[in-house]
């Protein structure tokens, strides 16, 4: 019958309600094989009911990553060119949260998925999703180590898949995009060393060591000493074999242990590589007072962090980010952040740089490790898992190449003790 509407019509027409647009920038495929939206857009299908419906319970980036997650939705063609699609128009195109639909749009929602025999109880989350209702207060060390669990005790196989032989999960530092990840990475460590200003026999404690990359590069290179904590059993095992194997163990420990029980200073130096983001923005104070009780005078503290650069945060378990990636996670703003670790002059400032291009490249190149990898990751964790990684790296990369995002590497020293150097050429 002419004139008669696809499904495929009808989904562009959910998510357009979704998204708060009248023009869909994405080509939809239908579990029927209709398709609707303009020619030559980047395709997404959409596999099963379930998706639709998944969206009636929960309108917004909530509901369709969980579609995502559980493969009832399906990104055809290449993954930056969907999200940069997604990301043009609507309630996505505004830095910031995802505005909920309104009213009305909830309602044209529930009407399509009526039409289409989406209706029902709302669908189970994928496995993925973090659940840690019953760990306790938030950022008590019981939750704080369930949480960090969830996003790094998913197999150390999975991790080497993504990172490459670095085994460094935060964002390198490239020369230029043709530097190379390995190479942006070593270069990074050796930054953050240089900033420290370790020499040998300096004693260094890596708060969120990870795979141990930072404690070898350090003991290596610079004769250092290390301390390496994590709340990750798999990344400590990992470490330690790693450490071993390069004939550090009586330079390099790795603990698992919160920050908050460490009671062996002084340190020369710290570095807090990608771990205060799981802080959170209420526990900043103490972290960096517990940080700096734990330095000598005139040590230094490095911290290198993400922070939002779209405004004013607060913390939302709702999102797709706090669900399946970093649960209890907070971005803050770097003035935010600078404020809450001088801590009224407790530790001085001596630099900052931000690196925001510089993890863009990071995250694209993690992308392209894990779906040429894709299969062995799949195997390595579960189809959920990669999808999870696969969607929260490309959304990010293109977050950071907005502006949306930065990372900011903050050089902090202890009062007293030998002054540090005249001018930033010393570890640039």
């Amino acid at each position: 019958m002419a004139g008669r509407r696809t499904v495929a019509d009808r989904l562009a027409a959910a998510l357009s309600a979704v998204l708060g647009t009248t023009e869909l920038p994405l080509r939809l495929r239908g579990w029927d094989g209709s398709v609707a939206g303009p020619p030559g857009a980047p395709v997404l299908a959409v596999r099963s009911r379930r998706a639709l419906r998944r969206l009636v319970w929960s309108p917004g980036q909530l509901g369709l990553g969980r579609a995502y997650v559980a493969g009832e939705i399906d990104i055809e063609d290449d993954v930056f060119d969907t999200f940069a699609a997604l990301r043009s128009v609507g309630r996505l195109a505004e830095k910031g949260r995802m505005v909920p639909p309104t009213a009305r749009d909830r309602l044209g929602l529930v009407g399509t998925a009526l039409r289409l025999g989406a209706i029902g109880p709302e669908p189970e989350p994928p496995a993925e999703e973090a659940d840690l209702g019953r760990s306790g207060r938030r950022h008590s060390r019981r939750r704080d180590a369930a949480a960090i669990s969830h996003h790094y005790d998913v197999g150390n196989d999975f991790y080497e898949l993504v990172l490459g032989p670095s085994m460094v999960y935060s964002c390198a530092v490239w020369a230029s995009p043709d530097t190379g990840l390995d190479a942006a990475q070593e270069a990074k460590l050796d930054l953050v060393c240089r900033k420290l200003g370790l020499t040998d026999g300096d004693r260094l404690l890596d708060v969120g060591c990870g795979w141990g990359s930072l404690a070898i590069h350090a003991a290596q290179r610079y004769g250092a000493t290390v301390v390496g904590i994590t709340l990750s059993e798999e990344q400590a095992q990992l470490a330690r074999k790693r450490v071993a194997e390069v004939g550090l163990t009586d330079r390099i420990e790795i603990r698992v242990q919160d920050y908050r029980e460490i009671d062996d200073g002084p340190f020369d130096a710290i570095s807090s590589i990608g771990m205060s983001e799981h802080v959170g923005r209420a526990e900043m104070p103490p972290y960096a007072r517990r940080l700096h009780d734990l330095l000598r005078p005139g040590g230094r503290l490095l911290n290198h962090a993400i922070a939002w650069n779209a405004g004013t945060t607060t913390w939302n378990p709702d999102t797709f980010i706090a669900r399946y990636v970093f649960p209890d996670g907070e971005l803050l703003g770097l003035g935010e952040t600078v404020g809450l670790l001088e801590d009224g002059g407790a530790l001085e400032v001596l630099d900052v740089e931000a690196l925001r291009q510089h993890y863009a490249l990071t995250l694209r190149a993690w992308v392209r490790r894990l779906e040429a990898e894709w299969d062995a990751a799949v195997a390595a964790s579960s189809p959920g898992r990669a999808r999870v990684w696969r969607l929260y790296m490309a959304a990010c990369a293109l977050a950071f190449e907005s502006g949306e995002m930065g990372v900011n590497q903050v050089l902090l020293r202890r009062p007293g003790g030998e002054q540090p150097p005249l001018r930033r050429d010393a570890w640039v």
